[in-house]
């Protein structure tokens, strides 16, 4: 079985300037491969094998770059935004190309080693009749970024609370109704919509533990590259 998964790639990536101005920021490089590919790669290994891109700044050059995904043994689509849309701007826009069957998310500006098979199981529940789910996010430790957290897990599903809080990785899965209360063409945050979802006791999540790098500045990308280049999993893909 195939899965469809979508990466998210039209953030502008105003704490990476200057190497932004001129470059999109998964185009960056962390162990001599684009920040996007390393996430296609490990999409693919886990049979994700349609995946749809969006992209606003500098977009062109991502298609440029990754083309029809062939090269990498999936399909690649995109979908352009004139303006970043948010998150759930950008996946509510992307719904006609993603289909009608549950699909992932992954941001396209972080590095993670975390086994994309999971998500590809997620999404086999999620399609299952009954599921009551609409949604399932991967939570990490909180970074020194994030001291507070996101959310707290509690039994499978996550939990809006004041304590005992983890930071929303950027690896999620959905079902497209998720998506319905968005107006066509709006921008929306995903805390919008995950925020009513929570209190519906609809979303689930699991913690990972394990390496995870949102590479939001210039001192941060060079930290990823020499954890890539150190880190076995870093030939993975």
């Amino acid at each position: 079985m195939s899965y469809t998964a979508m990466i998210l790639a039209a953030g502008r990536g105003e704490r990476m300037r200057p190497l932004t101005d001129a470059t999109p920021k998964p185009l960056l490089q962390v162990g001599g491969k684009a920040l996007i590919e390393w996430q296609i790669e490990r999409l693919r290994d886990a049979g994700f094998r349609r995946i749809v891109i969006n992209h606003a700044w500098l977009g062109t050059q991502i298609e440029e770059r990754l083309g029809d995904g062939r090269r990498y043994g999936v399909g690649i689509v995109y979908s352009p935004e004139a303006q970043a849309l948010e998150t759930a701007g950008g996946i509510a826009r992307a719904l006609p190309l993603l289909g009608g069957e549950p699909f992932a998310v992954v941001s396209g500006d972080i590095y993670t080693e975390y086994d994309y098979r999971v998500l590809a199981r997620v999404i086999d529940d999620l399609r299952q009749p009954g599921c009551g789910r609409t949604a399932h996010l991967v939570m990490v430790d909180n970074p020194p970024f994030h001291p507070r957290g996101d959310f707290a897990l509690a039994q499978g599903l996550l939990a809006i609370a004041d304590s005992g809080r983890l930071t929303f990785g950027n690896l999620s899965c959905f079902v497209p109704s998720f998506f319905d209360p968005v107006p066509p063409g709006a921008r929306m945050k995903l805390v919008d919509l995950l925020l009513p979802a929570i209190a519906q006791h609809k979303v689930s999540g699991e913690h990972f533990s394990g390496a995870w790098f949102n590479v939001g500045t210039p001192d941060e990308l060079a930290t990823v590259d020499r954890h890539v280049r150190q880190s076995p999993a870093g030939g993975a893909g």
